[in-house]
């Protein structure tokens, strides 16, 4: 290696960091996230280019390259073939891989006791913990939002794990970093107490709250990169891993703030419904059906028209029809928007992603806080899939899980629609029926949202 190889690198670091920021910069504004993904991308480039030149890297050059090529083959045809409704499981799991591999490297230093000091093992424990954590949660997470692990919320004596799980980690850690020989058992024993114990942090969780937890998880996996860069001396593990914490952190107390919750009582108290209890709990009154046509017709001959969307529209994968039903209704002057709430969908921002994919305009999309004032002004309130969000009982009943979480006041507009599939009552993620669906100003309509959507766009059409 040249004498100007380590200039060269620290150099590609700094700019590397600089990418990162910028990048993370533009990924805040829609219209320019895309070009903020490449100016990231190329930082990441370039850190790893870099990293070639190192000289501890020369020489294992040919495996490492080996394993990225099988690590591109095995991400790339799942990410260009994952659709847009199974995101979250998809970032669930690629959350995990990340604190998983932050984990992996605090092991192998770990296990170099001779050649690091009390302070560097303590801080490549606290980022094998906290990787693997968020590795084993994330991947538990993955497996509830794809439907493989179902109803896990409550189970018995797990405050007892909770605590016992912990004692044995931090236990392990001690003898770990102020033994000045290497214990590859007791690191194994750290490494499967450490899955556990994030696994059973995960477990309670109810389904309603996944989307805090995956944004607490990434925000984990990028602290136990930036520690584990620390470690290594690596300015771009440093600074790529202290931004998706912050950026983490910042987005999972936002999405906390937005259901009125804070993140203790998100993580440690029993929010949703158990399977038992949603079976116990029966149909109220019949709900008021309306068909197509008349649905069509109240918004056709409306001024102001809010679309609420929510899972049930990325499960159908609806959005196109409904930016075409936005397009058709616009033709007649009517104003349409579209109400977002921070937590829809199964991720930050999975409603905004699914409707910018369908060529929805950015200003026509409001959030919650922007939006809820107008809703005595709006004439037609559209409510597609979703449940939760709008769940009259998050504001009347102080026994529902759901009390207290800010919704969208769609029952203050002149009436609302709801495309809701199957017949009768329903439950939302949450598991908690929705008294909104016998308001006076409700009326359902029955079906796929795609398809009801596709019946709204017929009905207009034929108004002409």
């Amino acid at each position: 290696m040249t004498s100007f190889a380590p200039t060269i690198i620290e150099l590609a670091y700094f700019i590397s960091a600089l990418c990162f920021i910028i990048g993370l910069r533009r990924m805040s504004t829609p219209s320019k996230a895309r070009s903020g993904i490449w100016v990231a991308g190329i930082g990441m480039f370039l850190a790893i280019g870099a990293t070639f030149l190192h000289p501890d890297v020369i020489n294992r050059f040919s495996l490492i390259l080996v394993a990225m090529c099988i690590g591109v083959l095995i991400a790339l045809i799942p990410a260009r073939r994952v659709p847009l409704t199974k995101m979250p499981q998809m970032i669930a799991l690629y959350n995990g891989l990340g604190g998983g591999a932050a984990a992996g490297i605090a092991a192998v230093e770990l296990l170099r006791v001779t050649q690091h000091g009390p302070s560097i093992k303590l801080l490549a424990f606290t980022g094998a913990l906290i990787g693997s954590i968020a590795f084993s949660g994330s991947i538990l997470a993955w497996a509830r939002l794809s439907g493989r692990v179902v109803n896990p919320h409550r189970f018995a004596n797990r405050q007892i794990v909770y605590v016992s799980m912990l004692a044995a980690v931090l236990m392990l850690g001690f003898v770990l970093i102020f033994s000045n020989t290497a214990h590859p058992i007791l690191l194994l024993l750290f490494f499967i107490c450490s899955l556990v114990f994030g696994s059973v942090m995960t477990l309670p969780i109810a389904a309603a709250d996944l989307p805090v937890l995956i944004s607490l998880y990434n925000a984990l996996a990028g602290l136990a990169v930036a520690l584990e860069g620390v470690v290594f001396n690596n300015p771009a593990m440093i600074v790529a891993g202290t931004l998706v914490f912050a950026a983490g952190a910042l987005l999972t107390r936002l999405m906390a703030r937005s259901v009125n919750r804070r993140l203790s009582e998100i993580m440690y108290s029993g929010f949703g419904l158990s399977h038992v209890e949603q079976e116990s709990r029966t149909a109220k009154s019949p709900v008021n059906e309306v068909e197509a046509f008349d649905a069509a017709v109240s918004m056709a001959y409306a001024e102001n028209v809010v679309i609420v969307p929510g899972y049930g529209m990325a499960i159908a994968q609806a959005q196109h029809k409904v930016q075409e039903l936005t397009q058709l209704l616009e033709e007649r002057g009517v104003n349409v928007r579209f109400a977002i709430h921070p937590v829809a969908g199964r991720m930050p921002g999975h409603m905004n992603v699914l409707l910018a994919e369908a060529g929805v305009s950015y200003e026509k999309i409001v959030d919650l806080s922007e939006i809820n004032g107008d809703f005595n002004k709006v004439d037609v309130a559209l409510v597609i899939g979703a449940s939760d969000i709008v769940n009259l009982a998050a504001r009347s009943d102080e026994r529902s899980p759901l009390h207290g979480m800010p919704i969208l006041n769609v029952d203050e507009a002149g009436s609302v629609i709801v495309l809701k599939r199957g017949d009768g009552v329903g439950y939302g993620y949450a598991g908690v029926e929705n008294p909104l669906l016998q308001h006076s100003k409700t009326k359902v309509l029955h079906g796929d949202a795609k398809a009801s959507v596709q019946d709204l766009i017929g009905a207009v059409k034929s108004l002409d």
